[in-house]
């Protein structure tokens, strides 16, 4: 199990905390973004600086990822790519992406950017909080403590 990151979009404090969680359990993160991204310099963390060219980040994580990875990303389309591959997928505002909802959250996204690019667009997201770090925090505990458990029990059995 690895952790991969969409790191061009992900706020500095979830990156931290990805650090953090990642260094405490022993698990590699995997940050992908067109530019070197600061503080991701620690021990058992990777920066993969793709090619500055539209969808290459996502496209590395893409072929970075498998089945009992997880991903944070904001990107629902890499969302629904990483969700078809058996990837637990969460955006930092801890939303978890599921075979039950990708594909509506797709369509809704798809809407949003059509309204958008014929000028209709909507507001954007407001600013990172604290209250979307700790559902953020939240969400990533959840997952991790799910997916370790998953994998000891399967490793016990064997």
């Amino acid at each position: 199990m690895k952790i991969l990151v969409d790191a061009d979009s992900c706020p500095k404090e979830a990156r931290e905390l990805i650090i953090r969680r990642a260094a405490s359990l022993g698990i590699q993160a995997i940050f992908a973004a067109n530019r070197p991204i600061p503080g991701v310099e620690s021990s058992g963390m990777v920066m993969e600086i793709c090619p500055p060219l539209d969808g290459a980040a996502d496209s590395r994580i893409a072929e970075l990822a498998q089945s009992g990875d997880v991903a944070v990303s904001r990107d629902v389309p890499l969302a629904h790519r990483l969700v078809e591959k058996g990837v637990t997928v969460i955006n930092d505002r801890g939303r978890v992406y599921t075979k039950e909802n990708i594909n509506e959250l797709l369509s809704l996204r798809n809407f949003t950017v059509a309204l958008a690019e014929n000028n209709m667009g909507i507001e954007r997201t407001a600013n990172y909080s604290k209250k979307d770090l700790k559902s953020f925090a939240d969400s990533l505990d959840r997952v991790l403590t799910k997916m370790i458990r998953s994998r000891d029990t399967c490793s016990a059995s064997v």
